[in-house]
């Protein structure tokens, strides 16, 4: 007992996200294949959330570990100041060629939160080098998650997961959340901030908002925020870091909408959920102000493993796959599925709303004790669904399935039916 994964890593180690007083036990993964988890137990898992929404095409996907383990071969890492390599060049060509067409520039970075750490930092030095210093506010949008580091937090809700770093933090103005009912007061508000002449930039997550518990909003509503920042001169940044690579049904979320943010984030599905990787695509408007004989016009950001051939190897390779038909014709069909779900689930006595956007279905499950991250049924759904061969990973009373890409209509077909059969116990158990 004392030498399986579960035991060894219950001595050595801090899990991310996770009071480890009440959960001190992991369970000890050993191998994946498509959209299976497989434990040192023998038992296997169906990763319905692509393991925190990074695995696009299926764990231990063959082409994605053929190229990584040629790429290992040729050049495993080198300093990407002053020098650059194939697999970055190529993966910069690749994304361009499906980001809007605004877009022109890639910076790499390590993750998500960095990802948008690079964006904020590109933003505020952007009106520097304009000189217009007074240009320095920012918008963020109401219950918005960006990351956990300091300049990630700031743009986000203040509460469970920044409160011990409040004090800390630099002071944002939150639009209200763009729901069915306060659609046009959040765009009224967003355009009275605006219109004050001191905002810098306006960050949000378009149509999906993740770790706030899935919510979603319309795309005429993230349009008429991307006319406002362009009518009042403010950088807008597209926080693509889940919704990107066909998440939303389309490559893109702003592929949704005609005119496009300034800054796009992208991280999680880049490399197919295969290597840690961040990127911040930006148009020429943006990098053109970085261009001077002055030395503090430069962007002094960056990191030990920016654009590691390695992972830029996966990206490419996870590009490749994205871009196959199979894999679109794919994406499309999980859409249909997951929203024929969400439909014939809305009307399940425990649910209080049930939502889909491309191949994102989420659901918001009756409490007495409100809907929050830490809503008591989080732990219960959990391990009801664990017991039931499915991973998944409450936001609280809200659960949700984003499945890798290769999932079949039999295997979505019984993550549906896990659904259907935990929603039925817990309603038993209530009355």
């Amino acid at each position: 007992m004392g030498n399986t994964l579960k035991a060894r890593d219950k001595q050595h180690i801090w899990h991310p996200y996770t009071q480890m007083k009440e959960n001190p036990e992991a369970i000890g993964i050993v191998r994946g294949s498509g959209v299976w988890l497989f434990d040192e137990e023998g038992n296997r898992y169906l990763d319905s959330i692509s393991s925190w929404w990074v695995n696009l095409h299926g764990h231990a996907h063959p082409y994605i570990a053929e190229k990584i383990a040629e790429q290992a071969r040729e050049l495993e890492h080198c300093i990407f100041a002053g020098f650059t390599h194939e697999p970055a060049v190529r993966l910069a060509e690749n994304l361009l060629k499906i980001l809007p067409a605004n877009i022109k520039k890639i910076f790499y970075s390590d993750n998500g939160s960095t990802a948008v750490e690079v964006a904020l930092k590109m933003a505020l030095q952007y009106w520097q080098n304009m000189q217009q210093p007074q240009k320095k506010r920012i918008l963020a949008l109401e219950h918005a998650y960006h990351g956990d580091t300091f300049a990630a937090m700031s743009v986000s809700a203040r509460g469970l997961f920044n409160r011990a770093f409040n004090e800390y933090l630099f002071e944002v103005t939150f639009v209200p959340f763009p729901d069915k009912v306060s659609a046009l007061a959040s765009v009224t508000f967003l355009e009275s901030e605006l219109q004050k002449g001191d905002v810098a930039a306006f960050i949000f997550e378009p149509l999906v908002l993740g770790a706030s518990g899935m919510l979603m909003y319309e795309a005429s509503v993230l349009e008429k925020y991307i006319i406002l920042c362009n009518k009042y001169k403010t950088i807008a940044i597209a926080d693509e870091v889940f919704t990107g690579f066909g998440r939303t049904g389309k490559l893109f979320a702003s592929d949704y909408i005609k005119h496009k943010p300034d800054i796009i984030c992208l991280s999680k599905g880049i490399t197919g959920g295969t290597m840690a990787m961040g990127v911040t695509a930006c148009s020429e408007k943006v990098y053109e102000t970085f261009l001077s004989t002055d030395p503090a016009h430069t962007f002094y950001h960056g990191h030990s493993f920016t654009a590691n051939p390695l992972t830029c190897a996966a990206a490419n390779a996870s590009f490749d796959l994205l871009n196959q038909d199979s894999c679109l014709q794919s994406i499309e069909r999980i859409s249909k599925q997951q929203a024929e779900f969400c439909k014939r689930i809305s009307t399940h006595v425990l649910v209080e709303d049930s939502r889909c956007c491309g191949t994102i279905a989420a659901l918001t499950l009756k409490t007495t004790a409100g809907t929050s991250y830490t809503n008591e049924l989080r732990t219960q759904l959990y391990q009801k669904f664990l017991s039931r061969a499915v991973l998944i990973r409450p936001l609280g009373n809200n659960i949700y399935a984003v499945p890798p890409y290769c999932i079949s209509d039999e295997e979505l077909a019984f993550l549906h039916q896990q659904f259907l059969e935990v929603l039925d116990e817990l309603t038993y158990q209530i009355r």
